[in-house]
C-alpha cells in the first residue's frame, strides 16, 4: 500500500498499524481515531484472533491495537502467537474490561499497552507511538492496579520465586534501572537521575530483557515487582 503524504515518524515511515476487533462500529471508531493521525497509516483491520494472526503475517504493521474478548480466538491468546512470530509488531490491548485479572494476562502474554476503549483519542494515538518507539503505554489507573494487584500476590505466587533467581543475575547498575522501570520511569527520567546518557541506559534496558526473558519494558516491571524488589 502506498503511503500518504504527512508527518513521518522518527525512522521516517508511517507507523503501520492494525486494527483487530469483533464490532464493526469499534473498527469503525478507531479507523476515524486513527485518520486523524497523518503519522499513522491503518494497513488493515481483522474481526478475531485468528484474523488477526494471519493479517500480521501477510500486512506486517508496526503496531496492533487488539480487542480481548472474541470470537473464535480471543486477542490474548492471539497476542501470544504473535509476539511469538519473528519481526513482530508491539500489541496495544484496547478493550472495555479492565478487570485486574485481564491486566495482568494482557501483560504477561507480551501486550506493550493496554488501555480502555473509552480512552480519549489522543491518548490512543500517543500509545501507537510511544510503543512503536519501544516506551509501553498503559492507562495510569491501571497502571496503579496492576501493581498493587502483583505485589499483593507476589509471595504466593509460584512466578515470584522465579522472578527473584533471574533478578539475583543482575549486576548493580541494572538492578538500579530495573527498580527505575518499576516506578515507570522513561529512559530520559532514567538517564537523568542515575546521570548516564540515554543510550547507556537503552544499552542496559536491551541486557534486562535477555537477562529477565522479557518481551517490553512493561514485563520487566512485571518481573520488578515478582521479585518483590520494589
Amino acid at each position: 500500500m502506498a503511503e500518504p503524504d504527512g508527518v513521518r515518524a522518527q525512522d521516517g515511515a508511517l507507523v503501520r498499524v492494525l486494527v483487530v476487533d469483533d464490532d464493526p462500529l469499534v473498527r469503525s471508531a478507531l479507523r476515524l481515531v486513527l485518520g486523524g493521525d497523518p503519522g499513522v497509516e491503518l494497513v488493515g483491520e481483522a474481526g478475531d484472533g485468528l484474523e488477526a494472526r494471519t493479517a500480521v503475517r501477510t500486512l506486517r504493521p508496526d503496531v496492533v491495537l487488539m480487542d480481548v474478548r472474541m470470537p473464535r480466538m480471543d486477542g490474548l491468546t492471539a497476542t501470544e502467537h504473535i509476539l511469538a512470530q519473528p519481526d513482530h509488531p508491539q500489541v496495544v490491548v484496547l478493550t472495555t474490561f479492565d478487570e485486574d485479572e485481564t491486566v495482568l494476562a494482557a501483560v504477561r502474554a507480551g501486550a506493550s499497552g493496554f488501555l480502555l476503549k473509552d480512552t480519549a483519542p489522543e491518548r490512543i494515538l500517543a500509545a501507537v507511538h510511544r510503543v512503536h518507539a519501544g516506551e509501553p503505554m498503559l492507562s495510569p489507573s491501571v497502571t496503579r492496579r496492576l501493581m498493587g494487584a502483583v505485589a499483593a500476590r507476589a509471595q504466593e505466587d509460584p512466578r515470584a520465586a522465579a522472578a527473584r533467581r533471574l533478578a539475583d543475575t543482575l549486576t548493580d547498575r541494572e538492578r538500579d534501572i530495573a527498580l527505575a522501570i518499576g516506578r515507570g520511569l522513561t529512559n530520559a527520567e532514567i538517564a537523568a537521575e542515575l546521570f548516564i546518557s540515554v543510550a547507556t541506559v537503552k544499552s542496559h534496558v536491551t541486557a534486562l530483557l535477555a537477562k529477565l526473558g522479557a518481551e517490553n519494558r512493561v514485563q520487566v516491571a512485571i518481573r520488578v515487582h515478582d521479585a518483590g524488589m520494589l
